[in-house]
């Protein structure tokens, strides 16, 4: 039934597209970092005779519907330089805008202006985060963490002194949806909450939106958090190495075919087990006995971009990380001996596949396919007793969730004025424990 809805509703936009390209025409493309290839996304297009304007969605994907005649376009973005061209619009027009990083600093001029009334915005109380002024942040142990940039904004609170933990409007942090690539993380902390899974090397842009979620993200109470990977240089091989106070990182991105496909990995892991585990051997071996253990936790991201053509891209992602706490202690009175294992470990795991496609100037769509996995483990073993007669109890607990999700979504933009987005989605959900 929704997709006979859906297929309807597709046939009448299509209808409506032709019967208002007579006298008008779009101009369209993508909006691009020209030192990487990526996208840029919030980027403003604007045609100066008409004074319509546009921006460029999550994918960098804008189109701008503007009457038959000679037009002017500007296009910036925050960082970047600007950009005008001009030209006579007789048809619909693919035009892409590479755009360049500007650091240098011009003349300062400050300017008011009446801000729009907030009756009038399509998205309220929705914030976005520039990730070259988070990582200019002070950290904590070294480690810059989105999370606890997002504590900084008004109407969010830390809970715990160093927590990572989010609490909007007086939510606990289950109550938020974060998204990774579009892909719901169930558990973003590390050691307790002293750190977030989101590692910001591999991290493009961050989105907060604190009430009016729009309804292509479900259902939550308190806020939702959108964080969206980088999608690898696609012009140079960069990489980047970094030892901080508790963790290494590695981090590279490059073409795996110039202009046309990129690839990016990053990893990190902390080496406090490698620091404690001597101390404790050798704290175990005073006693006359055996003794080892630590804790460390890991992340890895990596994600795939594959320009098919001017319509058609494809994206691949993925995150893994766990934390891992163990402990092993063995000691003998005489002939009886006790061996004592424990372990402890929770992690996520997950894989996003992405597919867009340009069907028209005025019509986008993208299909994603979604895995997310979180799991818990604890374990206890113990082994006692003499040569011969050794006695074994062991307990193990195992839970988690996973799902599965399919869903396209549309956006269709006849005019500058009207921006309908509209889509299906299939979720399936197993929990065990």
């Amino acid at each position: 039934m929704k997709e006979k809805k859906l297929i309807s509703l597709t046939s009448m936009l299509i209808i409506l597209i032709i019967g208002f390209s007579q006298t008008n025409s779009t101009v369209s493309g993508y909006v691009l970092d020209s030192a990487t290839g990526e996208a840029l996304i919030g980027a403003y297009v604007y045609e100066l005779n008409s004074n319509k304007a546009a921006t460029t969605n999550v994918y960098g994907f804008y189109s701008l519907t503007l009457p038959l005649d000679s037009i002017r376009l500007f296009t910036s973005y925050i960082g970047y330089s600007s950009q005008t061209v001009s030209f006579n619009l007789v048809q619909d027009i693919s035009r892409t805008f590479d755009l360049k990083s500007s650091l240098e600093l011009s003349e300062a001029v400050v300017e008011s202006s009446q801000s729009e009334p907030i009756q009038n915005r399509t998205q309220m109380s929705s914030l976005e985060l520039d990730m070259r002024k988070v990582k200019s942040l002070p950290v904590l142990l070294g480690e810059t963490d989105v999370l606890k940039t997002l504590q900084l904004l008004p109407g969010i609170q830390s809970g715990t002194e160093g927590a990572s933990g989010i609490y909007v409007r007086g939510g606990g942090p289950d109550q938020n949806l974060m998204l990774l690539d579009g892909v719901p993380v169930y558990n973003a902390s590390h050691i307790g909450g002293l750190f977030s899974v989101f590692n910001a090397d591999a991290i493009r842009d961050v989105k907060l939106i604190k009430g009016g979620f729009p309804a292509r993200y479900g259902g939550r109470l308190s806020s939702v958090i959108d964080v969206r990977m980088k999608e690898g240089n696609l012009y140079e091989t960069h990489g980047e190495v970094s030892v901080g106070i508790v963790a290494a990182k590695l981090s590279i991105e490059g073409p795996i075919k110039k202009e046309k496909s990129s690839f990016l990995f990053s990893a990190r892991r902390t080496y406090i087990d490698a620091l404690t585990r001597p101390l404790i051997k050798a704290s175990a071996k005073q006693s006359g006995e055996s003794a080892t253990g630590g804790y460390y936790f890991y992340d890895l991201n990596g994600k795939i971009n594959y320009i098919i053509s001017n319509k058609d891209r494809l994206f691949l992602s993925g995150y893994f990380g766990n934390d891992r706490a163990f402990a092993k202690y063995s000691s003998s009175f005489g002939d009886q001996t006790e061996n004592i294992k424990t372990k402890l470990e929770w992690g996520n795991a997950i894989v996003a596949a992405r597919w867009n496609h340009v069907f028209s100037p005025k019509l986008f769509s993208n299909t994603t396919l979604t895995y997310s996995k979180y799991k818990f483990l604890t374990a206890f073993d113990i082994e006692s007793g003499s040569e011969g007669m050794m006695e074994e109890i062991s307990l193990r607990y195992d839970s988690g969730i996973d799902d599965y999700s399919i869903k396209t979504d549309f956006e269709f933009i006849p005019n500058p004025d009207l921006n309908l987005k509209f889509g299906l989605r299939k979720l399936i959900v197993n929990s065990w424990g």
